[in-house]
């Protein structure tokens, strides 16, 4: 199992390849049910995914922080030109109202 440090480092991609596994041997234990591994199969499974919702929340995380501080940039860019932010934002509209306008023919 990777560290924390590691699970940093994934992408989403990486996470929900982990969680098809995860999946793929539940189903798996599922069908070998009658075993008389199945309580070491539920414990491993537990871990796995506890690291994985672990992995998860920290991606969460970075993503929102990532977010909230785009966010703030935007707002001082906004508050520091807002005729210009007023004029892109007009441009923006017009521009997407033509192009589904025509769409829409």
């Amino acid at each position: 199992m990777k560290n924390n440090h590691e699970s940093s480092a994934l992408t989403p991609k990486e996470l929900l390849n982990d969680l098809h596994t995860l999946v793929a041997e539940a189903e798996k234990m599922m069908g070998d049910s009658l075993s008389e591994h199945t309580e070491d199969a539920v414990s491993a499974l537990r871990t796995r995914f506890d690291a994985a919702q672990e992995r998860f929340s920290e991606v969460y995380a970075g993503a929102k922080t990532r977010v909230v501080a785009g966010a703030k940039c935007t707002d001082a860019a906004i508050r520091a030109n807002p005729y210009q932010s007023l004029a892109i934002a007009a441009g923006v509209g017009l521009l997407a109202g033509v192009l589904l306008g025509r769409r829409s023919k």
